[in-house]
């Protein structure tokens, strides 16, 4: 599927158009959004544009040679964004080609950052006046969207940790699988920041004679670092919620093994008793006794009762 924008009046306007008028659409496009595309698309993109549309296994290759570089095509980024799907969040690459008049990002599923810039391009509310600020708005836009999302996840600590360290009918084994959760977002916005920082310092080196993007650039480096700062405060603090949780569970299970220690001690006495009157020999003192029965019985209650108290004058109870 293929989405078209054009700046106009400083503003970023989607396009309407029909299939049978593409071809001329797209070489008036600034932007051209392929989600997706079928191989119709891709090789309408190739010969209208003179580039090579990646396919998703290249886009996804880790080696900095491979996700940001230039030919004659133009400058090739291959930025990571954050995508949400059943409650976890994941990461997917976006091939971006900036040309000197056209600006093509290549993407596999539904990314919210581009969802909110064609909203906001609807409201008017993007300024732009080129396709590599385009490219620039992009990133400061992904940018803002983790610094929401790490706001998110502060705000789900603080539940978190009302639920570990206050909530005492909490269930311990919800608060480790939150945690889980919540460590694994807050890596994968760390790797998409680490990524940003990659892809800022290439693009500095390649539009250093554009003085607006360069200073732009230059303002979401310093919010990446700030937001990578938040991040390992993060990943501290969700340690330490994760020890006090495992902390407080082994304490619970230890309550537990000590109930069941006392329990064998203060039973150990009466069954020695019990076992001791219990022996069938010939020749037995007690055995003819008429109390036998009755001093047995109270023998074997004093011998419980004796270490539970001993236990409770210790505090061990």
């Amino acid at each position: 599927m293929l989405r078209l924008f054009k700046i106009e009046s400083g503003l970023i306007k989607e396009m309407e158009f029909e299939r049978e008028d593409l071809p001329n659409q797209i070489l008036k496009a600034d932007w051209i959004d392929a989600h997706e595309p079928d191989d119709e698309e891709r090789e309408l993109l190739e010969l209208l544009l003179h580039t090579d549309i990646p396919e998703y296994d290249e886009v996804d290759e880790i080696e900095i040679s491979a996700r940001c570089f230039v030919d004659s095509a133009g400058i090739h980024v291959h930025p990571l964004f954050l995508s949400q799907s059943e409650g976890r969040h994941m990461t997917l690459t976006v091939a971006c080609i900036l040309q000197t008049n056209h600006l093509i990002t290549i993407r596999e599923g539904d990314l919210a950052d581009f969802r909110l810039l064609r909203m906001r391009a609807r409201r008017g509310h993007v300024e732009c006046r080129s396709a590599a600020e385009l490219l620039v708005i992009l990133l400061d836009q992904k940018v803002e969207n983790h610094a929401d999302t790490l706001e998110d996840i502060h705000r789900q600590l603080e539940g978190v940790s009302h639920m570990v360290l206050e909530d005492e009918e909490a269930e311990l084994e919800d608060a480790i699988d939150k945690l889980a959760r919540l460590e694994d977002s807050n890596g994968k916005i760390r790797l998409c920041l680490m990524d940003t920082q990659r892809d800022i310092s290439f693009l500095l080196r390649h539009l250093r004679d554009r003085t607006d993007q360069a200073e732009t650039l230059r303002e979401i480096a310093r919010d990446v670092e700030t937001l990578m700062s938040h991040t390992t405060f993060l990943f501290d603090k969700i340690n330490f919620l994760m020890d006090s949780t495992q902390g407080f569970i082994n304490i619970e299970q230890n309550q537990i093994i000590k109930i069941f220690s006392i329990a064998a001690v203060v039973f150990l006495p009466p069954t020695l008793v019990a076992s001791i009157y219990g022996m069938n020999f010939d020749y037995m003192p007690e055995l003819k006794m008429g109390l036998g029965y009755p001093w047995a019985l109270a023998l074997m209650i004093l011998s419980g009762i004796a270490p539970y108290w001993y236990f409770k004058r210790k505090g061990w109870l």
